[in-house]
This record gives C-alpha cells, sequence and structure tokens, in this order.
C-alpha cells in the first residue's frame, strides 16, 4: 500500500481489538464439569477407540473432514517475494479466513522454516492426520512442483496448491470464454507468457490439457525467451515449453499473438507490442 493511511489501516486491522485474524472456537458446549469431562478425560477415550476399530469414523468423532491445512515457507508470496515463514504468517491467517467465509472451511496455518522440497515434504506428509485436505501457498517454483507431486503420490488426502491450481482454473476458464467471444479456435491461436514460475506453468499445463498445442505457446521470463539449449534459470517444467527459435526477448515472440498471459512483473507489456499482436486479441 503506497497511500499511508491505507497501511495504517490494515496494520489497525490485524493488531486490533486482538492481533490476528484467526482463533479456534470450542463447537460442543463447555459449561459445566460433565461437558468437560465428555470433551477430554474420560470421554474423549471412547472416541479415540471407535477410531481405532475404524479409521474412518475420524470423520464422525473429529473436524478433521472439515480441517484443511494452509500451508507455506513464505519463498515466493505474491508481490513480495521471499519473505520467510515467520513473515508469511498474516497472509496464511488471511486465506483461513477466506477459506472460512467462502466455503465454510476451518483451517489451521501453518508456516513451515524450511527451504529444501525434500524435507518440506517429510514435514507436511507427517501431519496427514491432522488434515481432511492440504492447501500448499507461495512456494517458489521450481520447489512447488516438486512438493506437490511428491506430496499427491504419498498423501491420501487432497493436496492443492493454490498459486498453480487455483490460477490455473480461474485464468483458463477466461482464456476459454475470451476465445469464444472473438470466434478463435484453441488449436490456432498463439499464447504468449511473461513469467514461468507456478502460476504461469500451471496455467499452461491446464490449457494444453484443454488443447491448446504446445507448440503454440511461447514462454517468456526475467532471462527473456524461453528456447530449445537455454540453461540458465531452467527446470524440467519449463523445458517442456522450450521453443526452437532465434528470438530472445519478449518484443520478438509477441508478434501475431493471439493471448497474453501476464503472470510477472507489471509493465512488462508495452503499447507497441500490444499493437504488433493479432487482430481482437
Amino acid at each position: 500500500m503506497n497511500n499511508p493511511s491505507d497501511r495504517q489501516a490494515a496494520l489497525d486491522y490485524h493488531e486490533f481489538p486482538t492481533p490476528g485474524k484467526i482463533s479456534v472456537v470450542a463447537s460442543k458446549p463447555l459449561v459445566n464439569q460433565r461437558d468437560l469431562a465428555l470433551a477430554y478425560s474420560p470421554g474423549v477415550a471412547a472416541a479415540c477407540e471407535e477410531i481405532v476399530a475404524d479409521p474412518s469414523n475420524v470423520y464422525r468423532y473429529t473436524a478433521r473432514g472439515n480441517l484443511v491445512g494452509v500451508i507455506s515457507n513464505g519463498t515466493a508470496v505474491l508481490g513480495l517475494g521471499n519473505i520467510g515463514a515467520l513473515a508469511s504468517k498474516p497472509v496464511m491467517e488471511g486465506k483461513a479466513v477466506l477459506f472460512k467465509k467462502f466455503a465454510g472451511l476451518d483451517v489451521f496455518d501453518i508456516e513451515i522454516n524450511e527451504t529444501d522440497p525434500d524435507n518440506l515434504v517429510e514435514i507436511i506428509a507427517g501431519l496427514e492426520a491432522t488434515f481432511g485436505g492440504i492447501n500448499l501457498e507461495d512456494i517458489k517454483a521450481p520447489e512447488c512442483f516438486t512438493v506437490e507431486r511428491k506430496l499427491r503420490e504419498r498423501m491420501k488426502i487432497p493436496v492443492f496448491h493454490d498459486d498453480q491450481h487455483g490460477t490455473a482454473i480461474t485464468v483458463s476458464a477466461a482464456f476459454i470464454n475470451g476465445l469464444k467471444v472473438v470466434g478463435k479456435d484453441i488449436k490456432q491461436v498463439k499464447v504468449v507468457t511473461s513469467g514461468a514460475g507456478a502460476a504461469a506453468l500451471a496455467c499452461l499445463d491446464l490449457m494444453v490439457d484443454l488443447g491448446l498445442p504446445l507448440e503454440n505457446i511461447w514462454v517468456t521470463d526475467i532471462e527473456g525467451v524461453v528456447y530449445e539449449g537455454r540453461t540458465t534459470l531452467m527446470d524440467p517444467d519449463k523445458a517442456r515449453f522450450a521453443q526452437k527459435t532465434d528470438a530472445r526477448k519478449l518484443a520478438e515472440v509477441i508478434g501475431g499473438a493471439d493471448v497474453f498471459l501476464g503472470l510477472s512483473a507489471g509493465g512488462v507489456l508495452k503499447p507497441e507490442m500490444v499493437a504488433a499482436m493479432g487482430s481482437r486479441p
């Protein structure tokens, strides 16, 4: 926020009347000794025994089925970059209240001070008994692809990476509807992307699944065009979209483009580039 008054309003919102945006509230009455005896010892043992007898009973006797873990290591917080696990906590609390407000889902936000993807996978996988689903948030690429992929293979609960899947769903919906509006065939359009992080590559993956030919996609990032043979800032997920070309800059590949995806910094696409795009972009 550039406006000082808006910034202060945001800080006040987070601090008062109670620091933070979330709290734990009991879903059962706790007004007398019997309530406490049912909630904890000795009554809680009955619920434990039923889960031992049949693990699916965890959804009858605990909140697991409505509990999501919003998990981040703070390495790629939107607009802020790698600010670390601790500083990412306000963002994760914010995602928690969105889950509650718009979907009725409860959330524990968990910020993990770990940047090694294999270690991060081990930590998150160890939390499976707690949650009904995992929402990964603000983990930088390309590590985020490894973490998400390995967790989906290991865990028996849904694993969703918001920066990948949430963005991809929204962008792909707009892409399909936009093509209908201008009357263009998905098999024929040229797509140029600025940005090759988690969001951009997930969008492109889904668009390919929807019918966009791989050869119609041109990816650019901070190092320029993603081309065959490039070694700087490359990884297997990005290399999938490498083009055989001598072009090295966005301005050199934007010509004739039908679609531009801006998933990097602002102001990258210049007016003259828009003018060079195809008809009805």
